[in-house]
């Protein structure tokens, strides 16, 4: 696949400040895939409350701090998807590697104790979907930058602080919108 068909895939989506949609405000959003077809992607940023080993007590493979349930987007808010940390060691098994240590990890398979190759987890219930050329247009739109992930992104331990740190590092223009307030009636 050469670059045009891979667009936003494996990079991350950052919200413009004041989008509009409650589902992805300050939200940054990992792109799983994004083609012709569309794309599918997981909001890395908005932890829920609900405790992953509540649900899931018995899972062989730790879970990523925060350890709850992340909401991956409005999409299919049932569906549960589950991203991972590939180990430094041994070899995967029911997960597909996706760009450095991040892995998709098949949740059937999980649940099952047979996933091997990954020493930790975040689990999303729901996504981010668009139809073909949906995400295209938004990003044309000027809805999104979109921007490399770094190393520690997709499953960073303090997701609250993900939308200005991500649009700091850009530095120029991205990184003074890092500086907008979180309530601009307050400005």
């Amino acid at each position: 696949m050469d670059d045009a068909d891979q667009r936003a895939t494996h990079r991350l989506l950052v919200s413009v400040p004041d989008l509009g949609d409650p589902n992805f405000e300050q939200s940054v959003v990992f792109v799983v895939e994004h083609n012709d077809d569309g794309a599918l992607g997981l909001v890395v940023n908005q932890p829920a409350d609900s405790e992953v080993l509540e649900h899931l007590p018995d899972l062989g493979i730790p879970v990523i701090e925060p350890a709850v349930c992340f909401a991956g987007g409005p999409v299919a808010p049932g569906a549960v998807l589950s991203l991972g940390r590939r180990s430094a060691v041994g070899e995967l098994r029911h997960a597909v590697a996706l760009t450095g240590p991040v892995v998709l990890v098949d949740i059937e398979r999980l649940v099952d104790g047979e996933v091997e190759g990954v020493d930790g987890l975040r689990l999303f219930t729901g996504y981010s979907g668009w139809s073909p050329g949906q995400l295209d247009a938004e990003i044309a739109a000027g809805v999104w930058f979109v921007v490399d992930a770094g190393p520690d992104d997709v499953l960073c331990a303090e997701p609250g602080e993900l939308w200005r740190r991500v649009l700091r590092r850009q530095g120029g223009r991205l990184g003074a919108v890092a500086l907008y307030p979180e309530d601009p009636n307050l400005n």
